[in-house]
């Protein structure tokens, strides 16, 4: 395989927990799709990681959970362009861009009210649909 990943200082993808296979793309390409093998599977092992907080390997694992295979490695695809090293480059910046997006610290939510207006109009709303709804019934005489 080729080189590790740097994704931020100290947080590192080895390339022994990188496995790169290409394959025959789909979708359109005319001949060049049958006979190149320029779709690349990556397959990561999330536990070889280096330098990821605890807290950000529970939140890749998150991230990634519909793209994990039966033993736990992390999937990833990239056909976009019709040559194989570009389509490689595009796997790892994939791959970068993921555990980038693990390490990031959710923001805490504040909880809020609404305001006193704000409820006033939502409770006039319901009142308003539940008129016009109302307005739409068969009146008992008409019956």
């Amino acid at each position: 395989m080729s080189d590790a990943i740097h994704v931020a200082p100290g947080v590192t993808i080895p390339a022994a927990a990188l496995e790169m296979r290409a394959v025959r793309s789909s979708g359109p390409g005319g001949q060049n799709v049958n006979k190149v093998a320029s779709k690349i599977l990556l397959r990561v092992e999330l536990a070889r990681i280096e330098g990821l907080a605890p807290d950000a390997r529970e939140r890749l694992e998150a991230l990634a959970a519909s793209r994990l295979d039966a033993e736990g490695r992390l999937l990833i695809t990239a056909q976009r362009f019709r040559d194989q090293p570009r389509n490689l480059e595009d796997a790892r910046e994939k791959l970068r861009a993921l555990v980038a997006r693990a390490r990031e610290q959710p923001r805490k939510r504040r909880p809020t009210r609404a305001s006193a207006a704000a409820r006033e109009r939502r409770l006039e709303a319901k009142r308003r649909e539940a008129q016009r709804k109302r307005l739409r019934r068969a009146a008992p005489d008409d019956l």
